[in-house]
């Protein structure tokens, strides 16, 4: 690390606290002038710190602005394999891994930004990623011997995860819509997107790319108008850290889940999360919209429903979409 990465983890280990120039060039063996201009780049870049005569500098404790130490700093020992990079603005986390991934990154790179260009939801939709409001986070996992029909699961337990994070860092009850989305009071705050790359000669999955966008914040404009009426965010007015935090904890759930003896342990917090067991709903498949009535959520985490006919199915992941 340079001087400018091992500044900003000290102030980020004693964040609220005022610490001198020369007790900080000491601690990093540098010049202050060297302490000086490392200040004045991560001022550049975002970070608030604050500086006072004879008391030195300060990260702000009203500061919410995503970092490597501050996420580090949530961290568990499960996550000790994680290689967390982080980025103001990137065209797609997801388009970020998968090529890194490509070139034999290994398993555990993360990669999180503040803002994406070019986001993406399932079937290749839009997904809104405006600057300074959310966190955009994916992970690359290489499961040993995974049928790519397993593979499809690591969206339900990050789904899972995502809901703990949420409850953990905010307070808020958090639930699931099958399959992919987390809504907290009534509305949507978090999407889930998992690719996976099939090595052709066995089925099974050669790396597993998972992403999650979470809406933090409310946007400045406001969201667009065709998302206003479903979108929400986990917070209402800005919170010291959380956007660190919820990164720390969401990889602390999910990679504990994937490291798990029982790797179907999240299946049952899928289904007591779930908003829409025992629901009315609409079925959508291609051109065709169908009523019907969940039954429950197996093992796999499918739809069991029951249609208005009497004919019952289980639905799959990337099928159909509901509408609740």
């Amino acid at each position: 690390m340079g001087t400018k990465e091992r500044l900003l983890e000290l102030l980020e280990a004693e964040k609220g606290r005022y610490a001198s120039g020369e007790e900080i060039a000491q601690a990093l063996c540098v010049s202050r002038a060297a302490v000086w201009k490392a200040v004045k780049a991560l001022r550049q870049e975002g970070y608030p710190i604050e500086a006072a005569t004879n008391r030195g500098y300060c990260l702000s404790n009203k500061a919410d602005v995503l970092s490597v130490q501050g996420i580090r700093k949530a961290l568990n020992p499960v996550c000790r394999n994680v290689n967390i990079i982080v980025v103001p603005t990137v065209d797609s986390t997801n388009a970020l891994i998968r090529e890194m991934a490509g070139r034999g990154e290994p398993e555990g790179c993360v990669v999180v930004a503040g803002e994406q260009t070019a986001g993406r939801g399932r079937r290749g939709r839009q997904f809104y990623s405006p600057k300074d409001t959310g966190i955009y986070i994916s992970l690359l996992l290489r499961p040993k011997h995974c049928a790519i029909e397993r593979a499809t699961g690591f969206t339900s337990m990050a789904a899972v995860a995502m809901c703990e994070a949420i409850e953990s860092v905010s307070g808020e009850a958090a639930q699931i819509k099958w399959v992919n989305d987390v809504f907290v009071r009534g509305k949507k705050v978090c999407g889930i997107l998992t690719e996976a790359s099939l090595d052709m000669e066995n089925g099974e999955a050669e790396y597993v790319v998972l992403g999650a966008g979470v809406n933090v914040y409310p946007p400045g404009d406001g969201f667009p108008e065709e998302l206003k009426a479903v979108a929400g965010t986990v917070f209402e007015e800005l919170h010291s850290d959380a956007k660190n935090r919820l990164a720390g904890e969401f990889l602390n759930r999910m990679m504990a889940f994937y490291a798990a003896p029982d790797a179907d342990a999240y299946v049952e917090k899928y289904r007591a999360r779930s908003l829409v067991l025992g629901k009315r709903i609409t079925v959508l498949q291609g051109e065709s919209a169908r009523s019907a009535t969940v039954c429950d959520i197996d093992g796999a985490c499918r739809l069991l429903v029951r249609y208005d006919s009497g004919e019952t199915a289980c639905l799959s992941y990337g099928e159909i979409q509901v509408r609740v």
